[in-house]
């Protein structure tokens, strides 16, 4: 059967599904994560509230095992037995979910004969942490199980120190602000959600100011999904190319800005086997660079 259907009970999606199938709740989170379950058609987060009676269809067709594609190679900015340290190119998404097996970042790296971490997950092997396909920049990735469980406590303890760089539209108030605002699912956006949304924090601080945007640096205290785009487009300041959170305009177009103008610049943490303090850094993407240098003219006499 490549499905099944039920019939929800008022309460959190995944502890009603948990308690509908028998099955475990980490098992259950996973399914809701990989898109695997919907709620009357539509995918909903794990914490979705459920009034009762909505139907619940959670697919559960085997996945088709993840296999090697070659491609460009991936740049690699550290390398030993237990963690890779990657350039990830914009266009790319991470790790592959249960409607998308191909074109990603895992399946590069493992066409590279890069070794990842089976305890991430079948869909998941040594990914600890993401970032959006349109974001550039250095990731950390787990060769072994137990590089992965401490980099996974290292992130939950919010020990890795993540710094990115964002052009925004118009010019921020202040040099340096934060944005505390939690953050939720409506479908496929992320949006602040007070009422029921999870803690998220982000310090930016002014790097460059130019033409009609500003250059920052974005320090994420959290991670969640989509957090820095969310943050700086509810505080009115949208990235630059950001097509989901009010970044496409004019300004993308003259830049010449096919994406977000996002890019993971600094990871400092410390190894989570040896202990040693690890700071990389990574320049900017030449498209990026390329809309840089754009707006910086535009500043010329």
């Amino acid at each position: 059967m490549a499905a099944d259907t039920y019939r929800a009970t008022p309460g959190r999606l995944d502890g009603v599904l948990v308690a509908l199938t028998g099955q475990p709740r980490a098992d259950i989170q996973r399914a809701i994560a990989a898109g695997a379950v919907t709620v009357d058609g539509t995918v909903r987060p794990k914490a979705y509230r459920l009034g009762g009676g909505e139907r619940l269809v959670l697919d559960s067709r085997e996945p088709t095992a993840i296999e090697p594609e070659p491609g460009d190679p991936v740049p690699i900015r550290y390398r030993d037995e237990h963690i890779v340290v990657i350039a990830k190119p914009a266009g790319l998404v991470v790790h592959p979910t249960a409607n998308r097996r191909g074109g990603t970042l895992v399946s590069r790296l493992m066409a590279m004969g890069v070794p990842l971490a089976p305890a991430g997950g079948e869909l998941r092997p040594g990914i600890a942490h993401r970032l959006d396909a349109g974001t550039s920049g250095l990731m950390i990735v787990a060769s072994s199980d137990v590089a992965l469980a401490g980099l996974q406590g290292s992130f939950r303890h919010h020990a890795i120190d993540r710094r990115y760089l964002a052009l925004v539209r118009g010019a921020p108030a202040h040099d340096v602000f934060s944005v505390h605002a939690p953050l939720g699912r409506r479908a496929a956006r992320v949006v602040v959600d007070r009422l029921d949304g999870r803690e998220a924090a982000t310090t930016f601080e002014r790097r460059e100011a130019l033409a009609g945007c500003t250059l920052l640096e974005a320090i994420p205290s959290t991670g969640r999904t989509h957090q820095i785009r969310v943050h700086l487009n509810a505080v009115g300041h949208p990235i630059v190319g950001d097509r989901a959170y009010g970044g496409v305009g004019e300004l993308s177009r003259h830049l010449g800005l096919g994406r977000q103008f996002l890019h993971s610049w600094r990871l400092a943490f410390d190894h989570p086997i040896t202990g040693e303090r690890l700071d990389i850094e990574e320049p900017l993407a030449d498209d990026l660079a390329a809309a840089l240098a754009v707006a910086r003219a535009d500043l010329r006499p």
